[in-house]
């Protein structure tokens, strides 16, 4: 490093010759050329050694292509590894994505009254208990996927009894019971076991009685249940800033309070493709700016009436504001 160093700033500094160099420091000619064109400090690099595994890497990726989700133990066994189950586990963790099938990014359609999405959210706020005793309790939060309804409760714990009150709670107030419950795995509902979900003995028997479907996440997928995630983010943001809670009942009311006013906001939904979506015919909405298609029968155009956004697929209503002064517009997807 020295010497690298040196011939440079005695060519580039002292803006001295290569054979003035040499005999000033006592290096080959090749040494200086090598040092002069190197583009950055010299370093010792060893060799990449050769792995076991190597060998028998073409049976490895046959075993994932065939079977992408075989776990390390099952292939190791398959090729007759009878070395160190590390090395082999770190190269299957290195292919195994090559062969998995891609995971795909798109918006999901909801049916009306197929599920709703339900959470814990424990919400970062100090809630007195009594006895000056505080706690952060659970908050069971649902949200139907359909009409993106969310309601919440606060729980005494997240225990399978306290868990099926705030579910029994939450479906009363909704007045229907969806097709499914979308859940990860907490404990007071089920786990995976084996690469398969299994729900506790006290969600089997709600479920039951319900007759509907409980639908277990996999372990580490939150994409899975994006809706209550969003919903428990908007509860942080908008609902706890600048309150104070006496007790849990005090929590729940105000909750219930605030709950209705969040649930008439409006949802934005997403754009069609223009590329596909047909000509827009009609006057432009003074509203939202953009063309709607007359309803046979209407003579106005915009949001006041019953109409189709030649764009989207929102229909948009006709509603009264509380106030009774005038209209306002509420878009309801239709997905």
């Amino acid at each position: 490093m020295e010497n690298w160093a040196e011939i440079r700033r005695l060519h580039r500094a002292e803006e001295m010759p290569i054979k003035a160099i040499v005999r000033k420091l006592g290096v080959s000619r090749n040494a200086v050329r090598r040092a002069l064109a190197a583009e950055g400090p010299p370093k010792y690099v060893r060799p990449p050694r050769g792995s076991a595994v190597d060998a028998v890497e073409p049976q490895i990726r046959a075993l994932l292509t065939e079977w992408p989700t075989m776990p390390a133990t099952v292939i190791a066994e398959r090729i007759g590894w009878d070395r160190s189950l590390t090395v082999l586990k770190d190269r299957v963790r290195v292919l195994r994505p090559l062969f998995m099938p891609p995971d795909p990014a798109s918006r999901t359609i909801y049916r009306p009254g197929e599920l709703a999405q339900c959470d814990l959210w424990f919400p970062p706020v100090d809630v007195p208990l009594g006895f000056g005793q505080v706690g952060r309790p659970p908050v069971l939060v649902v949200v139907c996927g359909y009409s993106r309804w969310m309601d919440a409760v606060m729980l005494p714990s997240r225990q399978s009894p306290d868990l099926l009150a705030g579910h029994w709670t939450l479906l009363n107030q909704l007045g229907a019971v969806p097709r499914a419950l979308v859940w990860d795995n907490e404990s007071a509902v089920g786990s995976w076991r084996g690469g398969r979900p299994k729900l506790t003995e006290d969600f089997e028997r709600f479920r039951g009685t319900l007759g509907i479907r409980v639908i277990q996440c996999r372990p580490g997928d939150p994409e899975a249940k994006g809706l209550v995630e969003r919903g428990n983010r908007y509860l942080e943001t908008s609902f706890l800033p600048g309150r104070t809670f006496t007790s849990p009942a005090d929590f729940n009311t105000q909750l219930s309070d605030w709950l209705p006013r969040a649930n008439n906001r409006q949802h934005r939904a997403l754009g069609a493709d223009r590329s596909t979506a047909s000509t827009p015919t009609g006057p432009r909405c003074s509203r939202c700016h953009r063309s709607h298609r007359r309803r046979v029968g209407r003579s106005r155009f915009g949001c006041h009436a019953i109409t189709t956004c030649a764009w989207t697929a929102t229909t948009t209503r006709r509603t009264r504001s509380r106030s009774g002064g005038g209209s306002r517009s509420a878009p309801t997807s239709r997905r």
